[in-house]
C-alpha cells in the first residue's frame, strides 16, 4: 500500500504519519524530516534547501524527487509507505506516478487533511521544536514539564525558522498555489477521501485509520 498525505502545512500530516507507520508497518517517507537532516548535516543538498525553506518556499522539484527516488528504494518501504510532504505540485505527483509504474505500482490512496488557515496560523506559530531530537511541543496544547526544555532529552526547545508568523502565511500562500489543485488531480483518479484536521488529533487518528481500512 503506498499513502499520500496531502494538506497544509501544520494540518497534522507528519504528526498522523508516526502513528499509521505503526499500526500498518508501513515506512514514513518525510520530505520533511529529510530535508531538516540534510540542513542539520551541511551537506550541499541541506544548505541550497535552507534557503527555500527559510523564506517559506518549496524545494526545487529536482531535489525532492531525487531524494524521494532514493528513499523509496530503501528495504523498509517494499512493504509499503507513506509519503508525508510529497508530492507538493502536480508535476512532482506526476513523476511519482511514472517511478512506480517502474516497478509495477501506484498510488493506493490520497488523504486531505481540511483545515482553515486561521486555525493554522495559530497552531504553526505556539509550535516549538526539540532542538536535538526534534520532538514537537506547542505553547498551548502540548507543554513540556518544564518551560523551554524538552521532556524526552533535555534539551532546549526552539521555534523553526518556517514556523515564524510571516514564513507561516508564505507557506500558505505557497500551499494554495502549488499544491492545492492536487486535490482535482487525485478526486479526479478516484483516490481521494478527505478529513476534518481540526478535530482532536485522536479523532483524526480514528477517521485516518477508518479511511486505510
Amino acid at each position: 500500500m503506498i499513502v499520500v498525505l496531502l494538506g497544509p502545512p501544520g494540518s497534522g500530516k507528519g504528526t498522523q504519519a508516526k502513528k499509521i507507520v505503526v499500526e500498518k508497518g508501513w515506512a514514513h517517507v518525510s520530505t520533511g524530516d529529510m530535508l531538516r537532516a540534510a540542513i542539520k548535516s551541511g551537506s550541499d543538498l541541506g544548505v541550497q534547501a535552507k534557503k527555500f525553506i527559510d523564506q517559506g518556499m518549496l524545494v526545487p522539484d529536482g531535489l525532492v524527487v531525487s531524494l524521494i527516488g532514493e528513499r523509496m528504494k530503501e528495504e523498509d518501504c517494499q512493504r509499503g509507505f507513506v509519503l508525508d510532504g510529497f508530492p507538493r505540485n502536480v508535476a512532482q505527483a506526476v513523476v511519482l506516478d511514472q517511478m512506480l509504474k517502474v516497478v509495477g505500482q501506484g498510488v493506493g490512496q490520497v488523504v486531505l487533511f481540511d483545515i482553515a488557515d486561521e486555525s493554522l496560523v495559530k497552531r504553526l506559530s505556539g509550535r516549538r521544536t526539540c532542538s536535538q531530537c526534534s520532538a514537537m511541543y506547542h505553547i498551548e496544547a502540548v507543554q513540556p514539564r518544564r518551560e523551554g526544555i524538552c521532556d524526552q532529552c533535555g534539551s532546549a526547545l526552539v521555534q523553526r525558522s518556517d514556523d515564524q508568523s510571516e514564513v507561516i502565511l508564505n507557506r500558505l500562500k505557497v500551499y494554495h498555489q502549488q499544491t492545492e489543485p492536487l486535490i482535482k488531480f487525485y478526486r479526479d483518479q478516484a483516490k481521494l477521501v478527505t478529513l476534518d484536521a481540526a478535530k482532536a488529533a485522536d479523532e483524526v487518528n480514528r477517521s485516518l485509520t477508518r479511511a486505510l481500512g
